[in-house]
């Protein structure tokens, strides 16, 4: 798959529940930071696929659009985003405010793939910047640093209309960001920058309040009226804080438009230990407890059969939930784990030689 065209779909032999995949060219030359998508960088850069609701198809289409492009060097991960807007506005103006008060871009990047040890970035129309660390999902026992700092960072907003005026018609708002590779070393647990190939799990939300005119015609948001979520690739859930399901973003050594997507084989195992572990939290809810075998959950899930992929067993100890499955290749047998503490893990096994 090329990922030089205006999409990033799937690849058609990837599980059809599979998180979106996008390939970030080198850039030979960064982009300014300024908030506009200008730069000759980003011409050739893809777009995604259009944001779609947080919980997939179970809601309506957004009613704005909202794309995001990439792009890397040896010192940043450059990302651009375009969201449609009418009505531009933004409040919080100090950093590490909960920015998400306000109509706002995320991102969310855990290097490593294990659900553990991620980051998250926010940014309002104002360019006020919200950024910390989280130890792993909130639903698993996780908690967050908000004192950590990401080293470096640039960002910048390009209003297309006025900010907080509400006696016109916008037509939307830009952002850049470049997110030094250095501030992600301590926990990234892998090369930093990337070596052109690797795959980090990445995924974009952009918070949307419905407002009304206040007396003095500026903006607030409608008391009791939740916000939308728009993602690039949706969480099953209102939770942002599901690493298993955020994209797959892989690092090509080649420019912008120009790269390929390359298969991962582990895409089958841990889209199957995903749809098991989801099934078995929702029997969870119900119930109260964890499912003491697939049986009960059977149902919940749709089966994979692939050759060289084993049966799937859940187990628990005093930790918790535990998912696994095995994966037989021609020289090695992998173990993949999901759980205790939605911790994703894999051990691999030589297969003795005949």
């Amino acid at each position: 798959m090329l990922c030089g065209c205006q999409v990033s779909r799937n690849v058609p032999t990837l599980p059809s529940d599979f998180q979106q995949v996008y390939v970030a060219g080198r850039m030979a030359d960064p982009p300014v930071i300024d908030g506009k998508l200008d730069d000759p960088a980003w011409r050739t850069a893809p777009w995604t696929i259009a944001f779609r609701d947080i919980e997939g198809d179970a809601k309506p289409d957004p009613r704005f659009l909202t794309r995001a492009k990439m792009g890397w060097d040896d010192e940043y991960f450059y990302i651009g985003a375009d969201m449609e807007e009418p009505h531009v506005w933004g409040t919080l103006t100090k950093r590490d405010s909960i920015i998400y008060n306000d109509n706002d871009f995320e991102v969310f990047i855990d290097p490593d793939g294990d659900n553990y040890d991620y980051y998250e970035l926010e940014v309002n129309a104002l360019n006020t910047q919200f950024d910390l660390m989280l130890t792993h999902p909130y639903r698993c026992g996780g908690t967050y640093d908000i004192g950590w700092d990401i080293e470096g960072l640039k960002t910048a907003v390009d209003i297309r209309g006025t900010l907080n005026k509400s006696d016109d018609v916008d037509d939307g708002w830009s952002m850049e960001i470049a997110i030094p590779w250095e501030s992600l070393r301590s926990h990234a647990n892998r090369p930093i920058p990337p070596n052109p190939g690797d795959q980090w799990p990445v995924n974009y939300s952009r918070v949307q309040w419905k407002h009304q005119l206040k007396e003095d015609g500026s903006y607030e948001r409608i008391p009791d009226v939740r916000e939308d979520n728009w993602t690039w690739t949706p969480q099953d859930a209102i939770d942002m804080h599901r690493p298993e399901y955020w994209g797959l973003v892989e690092f090509s050594s080649r420019p912008p438009g120009r790269g390929e997507f390359t298969l991962p084989d582990d895409a089958v195992a841990w889209t199957l230990l995903r749809r098991i572990h989801h099934a078995a939290e929702q029997y969870k809810s119900a119930n109260q407890s964890w499912p003491k075998s697939l049986a009960l959950i059977q149902d919940q899930y749709e089966p994979m059969n692939i050759e060289g992929l084993g049966e799937p067993r859940i187990s628990q100890d005093a930790e918790g939930f535990i998912v696994t499955v095995e994966q037989t290749g021609p020289n090695e047998v992998r173990e993949y784990q999901f759980g205790p503490g939605c911790l994703r893990s894999m051990k691999a096994t030589a297969v003795p030689s005949s």
